[in-house]
């Protein structure tokens, strides 16, 4: 007989990668090298010992509460005892995915939460630039953006032009219309075009993801002026075309997921495609949760078309009217003239962190160029 006890895998989550206490005692080992009279055990025990009931983002203000305990009560004197315990400034050669190490992000949070005053604005900003080179003060820099926008979107015109692509990738991430998981900010979508202006020939991917995701926030509310402002862009030639290519998709992706007919044809591609389609339908139906939606159709060409192929979700919510939906992005391909091309997808169907999944009718559309071309219903049960 086996006796042996199985083990049970313990949980993957990113907060206990991100924060434990490893990276607690870095920090205060950091800081203990240049202020001497930190106590770094008590400081390591107090932060660790509330963890287990802490989320992320609340793991970020507490570790700032504990500094602002265990540091000079002088905000500046403290604040410059964390910019000189910081590490060296490495990859400053990296061009893309360098968001730094997220145990320092208590960091920009203390100076947004302590120094966001007029007396120490300068200091503050200047801090904010040394910081993002170690983790992004995107959030951070909200903070300054709304309770001093004049003057901190003129620094942040001038970091724009900035040698450290860290701090020029600041500029349109803090500006954002819509950062996720931040606070909003109180300046109109058009006071950042010219610092998008300075970013958008930039040679890092870090950077022009960026000015595109910013960009795309800016589409959602207003479309012609996105428009506007890539055609500008393309026409200067001042990027590689390569580059100009994914900053314009990435831009208008959620214009072409809506349909919009003004962004599709800006990508070269018809509103009105010459192509039938047949043969919809749902392998299996119905679908259990926690399995997957597998669909399958059949397109042909009457000529050559550029497709962009999506497909929409139907979902039903809890009071069983099935309004929520969200687009899937399926594939852009060339069709030729009078070619059948057969397609399968197999969609999850899972519960997610955004997404929780009732039972009942679900409703799937194909979407060609904008167009939406054809509907399925499928029945989704537990």
């Amino acid at each position: 007989m086996d006796n042996k006890i199985p083990t049970i895998e313990k949980k993957f989550l990113l907060k206990d990668q991100l924060f434990n206490e490893q990276k607690v005692t870095k920090l205060a080992e950091a800081i203990k090298k240049v202020y001497p009279q930190f106590d770094k055990n008590t400081f390591i025990q107090t932060v660790i010992e509330k963890f287990p009931s802490l989320e992320l983002t609340q793991r970020i203000k507490w570790i700032r509460e504990c500094l602002k305990r265990f540091l000079p009560d002088d905000y500046r004197e403290a604040t410059t005892l964390l910019l000189k315990s910081l590490p060296p400034h490495k990859d400053t050669d990296k061009l893309d995915n360098d968001f730094g190490e997220f145990i320092y992000a208590p960091y920009s949070d203390f100076v947004a939460a302590y120094g966001c005053a007029q007396k120490d604005l300068s200091f503050s900003l200047q801090a904010l630039k040394q910081l993002t080179t170690r983790f992004s003060a995107e959030d951070a820099i909200r903070y300054f953006i709304n309770a001093f926008p004049k003057e901190t979107m003129h620094e942040l015109l001038k970091w724009s032009k900035d040698d450290d692509y860290h701090v020029r990738r600041l500029t349109s991430e803090g500006t954002r219309p819509r950062l996720p998981w931040s606070q909003k900010i109180s300046t109109s979508i058009e006071e950042a075009l010219p610092i998008l202006d300075n970013l958008y020939a930039d040679n890092s991917r870090f950077v022009t993801r960026s000015v595109a995701n910013h960009l795309n926030d800016i589409a959602k509310v207003n479309p012609d002026l996105v428009l506007s402002v890539l055609k500008k862009w393309q026409e200067s030639e001042k990027q590689q075309p390569k580059e100009m290519e994914y900053i314009i998709n990435q831009s208008l992706r959620t214009l072409i997921k809506q349909g919009n007919k003004d962004a599709i044809r800006f990508l070269n591609f018809s509103t009105s495609p010459q192509v039938s389609i047949s043969e919809f339908h749902i392998k299996k139906n119905p679908v259990t949760i926690g399995s997957a939606l597998t669909f399958a159709f059949t397109m042909e060409a009457q000529q050559d078309e550029q497709l962009i192929v999506d497909y929409i979700l139907y979902f039903q919510n809890k009071t069983g009217h099935g309004k929520n939906k969200k687009v899937f992005k399926l594939k852009k391909i060339l069709i030729k003239k009078n070619q059948t091309m057969e397609i399968v997808r197999n969609q999850p169907m899972k519960h997610v962190s955004t997404r929780k999944l009732y039972p009942g009718e679900h409703k799937i559309e194909l979407q060609i160029n904008g167009n939406k071309v054809a509907e399925q219903t499928f029945l989704l049960h537990r």
